[in-house]
């Protein structure tokens, strides 16, 4: 098959390359649990001091889509993604010569940040191009990779600071984002045009090659109200998207379990996660990914009210593995869903312009977390408080039509 890998449709490596993206920028990120005590017993901060070096990447990964998906519409996918993966590499690099936690913010939050941003949104959007009937499934597959990094970067980061110090670790894991990054670039490809090919496989019309995607301009969707409504949905339920990732060890801690015990429920976070994004895209093709959108968001509220009430390793483990499993299916049918609503002619700059959304749940969340523990000793409050977000962006997605006529 023209395009293919031993007659396997290309879409598939594209996937692959997506999902390798994934796995490398956000396992960066995601190791941030296992650094969470070290740099605040090195540098002396408090809890919502140091959740800012989080949030401030999380601000930075999904507000510079915007950027980087608009560049990546123009130039293509994969100098935008090279350069990220880099950016991440070179940051935790930069990041094991830290002696402030100033500087630890600048280098790891600033450099996983511009990573992450120049290299997600570029990636996911360009998977959106490859396929229609199975979008939902190809979209859960390739996000897969944030659900497999979440699960192996804490335990991973965990062993290389008992191994080297949360120094060493920061070149292991800089050095291997690099390596990975590269990888991942050379497998990209922009389209199934300029491989001769269409969507999903088949072989195109010459005519069709040359034919722009079907859909709306940036412009356009900037101006249609369902796009707001979306834009409202995400910010709503990411301000608790977010704040297991980074207060759910520190948690675990007060209640008595230890520092390792702690990270592995981040890893079940991943665990979960990585079952949602493989299965639940898949049902969202055939339920409808709008209506399975919005009850991802649902569910994740109610599980985020179930851990305000858990007790011991067993029940956050639950916690942490129904969590992830609706996470990873959020995360798996936004751009899928985006891509229904409002086509592929400018997917990347769409989907950058989306989430921002995220980037002011990520900087808002774990932040009011540990400033609200800093000053009542409970996690209590801002937990209910994720949780009503979820379920009023969940209502929110059930009132957006599961498609526009373009």
């Amino acid at each position: 098959m023209p395009g293919g890998v031993s007659g396997i449709f290309y879409g598939w490596v594209v996937v692959a390359a997506a999902f390798l993206v994934m796995f490398t920028g956000f396992g960066a990120a995601y190791s941030f649990p296992a650094f969470f005590e070290p740099l605040s017993r090195e540098f002396g901060a408090s809890r919502a001091t140091v959740s800012l070096v989080f949030s401030a990447a999380g601000f930075l990964y999904f507000a510079l889509g915007a950027v980087s998906g608009r560049l990546a519409d123009r130039i293509g996918p994969r100098p935008v993604v090279g350069f990220g993966l880099a950016c991440v590499g070179f940051g935790m690099i930069a990041a094991s010569f830290a002696e402030s936690l100033t500087a630890i913010v600048i280098f790891y939050g600033i450099g996983i940040g511009i990573g992450v941003g120049f290299s997600y949104v570029p990636a996911i959007g360009t998977v959106q191009r490859w396929f229609m009937a199975k979008r939902g499934q190809a979209s859960g597959w390739a996000v897969a990779g944030i659900g497999i990094g979440t699960m192996a970067a804490p335990p991973a980061a965990a062993f290389a600071i008992e191994q080297l110090g949360w120094r060493g670790a920061y070149v292991a894991f800089g050095i291997a984002a690099l390596v990975l990054g590269a990888l991942a670039t050379m497998m990209l490809r922009a389209s199934p045009a300029s491989m001769g090919l269409q969507p999903d496989g088949a072989a195109a019309p010459a005519i069709a090659q040359s034919a722009p995607p079907a859909g709306l301009e940036l412009g356009a969707v900037l101006r249609h109200p369902v796009f707001w409504l979306l834009y409202a949905a995400c910010a709503l339920n990411c301000i608790g998207t977010f704040v297991p990732f980074v207060h759910l060890a520190p948690y675990a801690g007060d209640m008595g379990l230890s520092r390792s015990e702690g990270v592995w429920l981040v890893g079940l976070i991943g665990v979960g996660s990585t079952l949602g994004r493989f299965v639940l895209g898949g049902i969202a093709d055939r339920i409808g990914r709008g209506r399975g959108l919005g009850l991802m968001m649902l569910l994740s509220g109610v599980v985020l009210a179930y851990w305000s009430v858990a007790q011991g390793f067993a029940a956050l483990a639950i916690f942490a593995l129904a969590f992830g499993l609706f996470y990873g299916g959020f995360v798996a049918l936004v751009p899928a869903f985006t891509a229904d609503l409002f086509g592929l002619r400018a997917m990347s700059a769409v989907l950058g312009v989306l989430y921002t959304s995220v980037a002011f749940g990520t900087l808002l969340g774990p932040t009011l977390a540990g400033w609200v523990f800093d000053t009542t000793g409970s996690y209590v409050w801002p937990i209910l408080i994720c949780a009503l977000g979820c379920v009023a962006a969940g209502l929110l997605i059930f009132r957006l039509p599961h498609r526009l006529s373009l």
